[in-house]
Formats: structure tokens, sequence, C-alpha cells
């Protein structure tokens, strides 16, 4: 069995997400702890209680998930003896790639959090809010190809781009409002269905450029070594070991697209991996595992029931 780790993105998160797992391990609560320090604030609080809007900005999302998916692999290592050593990569879809490299030991957990904290305020700043939009194509006609066909359409109104490829059946286009709204209507032409996003800015799309040059000056500051399992990247669908290649990866991920489905084919491919186990916040993953890679197992990590379970299973 080959196994590999996989990290929620933005979108997992909700109020109550980690409480249980603070609850029943010391190991996790030290995690939410060291977050809190590192940022100043009091970060768990909201995971815990809310309000919903205040967890749901960006920036806060952001290390939140990150955090979540780090106390659950600190409690498979400390109570369950299951280290990232078990896994031959691991692989984390947009701010999860930030969350797979903190696991893998590339990054330490206080940088990783306030790289987050910083890339969650960036990519509000690179664009006013209502200016941009994101809207997530679906169905069983839905694939990239149908979707860049769609996102050609709407960028003769302005940037408009794949953002997400998700799965087939789930491709998320990202850009100026005016010009995503247009693609929406290119999709529903050529049979697709379309569901505006519910978010503060449009990831992964040229707009984001702002948010990269900032994420530049961070990363050439941040330390970096080669992770304990190589990772996949967003923009390469392909692993790596290489901390300069990762450093300028995580900058170019800003913009460009999360080859998501392309990704786990390499990974349940010439990755030889029949298993992923989702670390986190939410199942969304291992439900995309499920579609892309249907003789894999996948499964979700976020109840201590889980954990047990996963641990006795190895």
């Amino acid at each position: 069995m080959s196994l590999a780790f996989l990290f929620p993105g933005q979108g997992s998160q909700a109020v109550g997400m980690g409480a249980d797992l603070a609850d029943a391990f010391g190991s996790a609560r030290e995690v939410f702890q060291e977050v809190d320090d590192a940022l100043g604030q009091k970060l768990f609080k909201l995971m815990r209680e809310g309000p919903e809007d205040q967890l749901t900005l960006t920036e806060n999302a952001q290390p939140a998930l990150m955090a979540v998916s780090l106390a659950v692999m600190r409690t498979l290592e400390k109570e369950f003896g299951v280290g990232i050593d078990r896994a031959a990569f691991v692989a984390g879809h947009s701010l999860g790639e930030y969350s797979a490299l903190a696991a893998a030991g590339a990054i330490s957990l206080a940088d990783t959090a306030r790289l987050l904290k910083l890339r969650g305020q960036a990519m509000q700043r690179a664009v006013p809010v209502g200016e941009g939009a994101m809207a997530s194509l679906i169905g069983p006609k839905t694939d990239v190809t149908l979707a860049e066909e769609a996102a050609a359409a709407g960028s003769l109104h302005g940037v408009c781009v794949v953002a997400n490829d998700n799965n087939n059946g789930n491709v998320v286009i990202s850009g100026a409002k005016a010009a995503v709204d247009a693609a929406i209507e290119k999709a529903k032409e050529l049979g697709a269905r379309a569901i505006p996003l519910n978010v503060s800015a449009p990831f992964h799309c040229p707009l984001m450029q702002p948010a990269a040059d900032e994420m530049a000056a961070a990363l050439m500051e941040a330390t970096i070594i080669a992770p304990k399992a190589a990772i996949v990247a967003n923009v390469t669908a392909r692993p790596t070991l290489d901390p300069e290649l990762i450093r300028g990866l995580l900058v170019e991920q800003v913009t460009g697209r999360v080859r998501w489905r392309e990704s786990m084919l390499w990974l349940a491919g010439e990755g030889g991996v029949t298993r992923f186990a989702e670390a986190g916040a939410g199942k969304v993953l291992s439900g995309m595992a499920k579609r892309i890679a249907p003789d894999a197992e996948a499964t979700p990590l976020n109840a201590p029931v889980d954990l047990e379970a996963f641990a006795k299973s190895l």
C-alpha cells in the first residue's frame, strides 16, 4: 500500500472545526496554541465559536484550515505513532499546499501560519471587493476543455481563466466579474451548469499578480527545507523535493491553475498511490479522489474516531 496525505483548501472551513480534536488530544491543543502565538490572535477561539463571517474571511480561513490539518497530523504522530514517514507523497489544494509542506517538515508551523495570514490579506488587497468573481462549472458534460472554451468567451470582456481543474464534472473559472458572467452564459450554452461562488476575490487568475508579488517577497525570507515526503505541486501536477523549486511554485500558484485532477491522476498512476488520507476539515478532497481514482481508497481524517480507525488500519 502506497499512501498520500491530502490537505484541503478554502471552502472546507466551518465553525467548530478542530474543537473535538482539541477536546480529545493535548497534541492538537498544542498546534492551535502555537498558531495563535505565531499570529498574535485568538484564532482557535474564532474557529471554535465563530462568528462564521469572520472565520470565512480569507486571512482567517487560510491559517485556520492549516491549523486543523496540522493538528490531525501531529495527533496521528504523537498519539498513534503514524508519522509523515508513512507517506510516499503529500499534496494540498491551493492553501493546502502550505499545510502539506508544514506537515512534511519543509516550513515551520509558525512560519506557515504567518505566510498564510499574509497570503489571505494579499489576495484580498489585490482586487477590490465586487470587481472579481469565480464560478463552478458542473455537470456530466463539464471538463477542462469545456471550461477553457467558456473562459475564452469570457475573456473578450476582461480577464477570465480556468482556476481549479478539480475533476471532470467540477471545474472553476476566475477573473473579472463581467468576464466571468459572460463565461457562465457560454458554459450554459455548452451544456454545463454554473454556480457563482461566494468568494471575496478571484483566486488563481492573473488579477492576483499583486498578491503573487507580495508572496514572492515573503517567501524569499522564509526558511524552506526539503520535505520528508515529495510534494505534488498544484501548478505542475508533478512531485518535487527541491526547496528552491518549491519556493517558486508557491509564488506561481497564486495566479496559476490548481491542476488537482492531473495531480491525482499522477499520484494514482505513476506515483503508485493506492490510498489517500485527507488530513483536516471536511471531506471534499476524499470525494474528488474517489471520482478521479476510483480504484484507490480515500479516507477523510476529521474526528478523533477517524484518526484511531486510520491508525489501526495501517
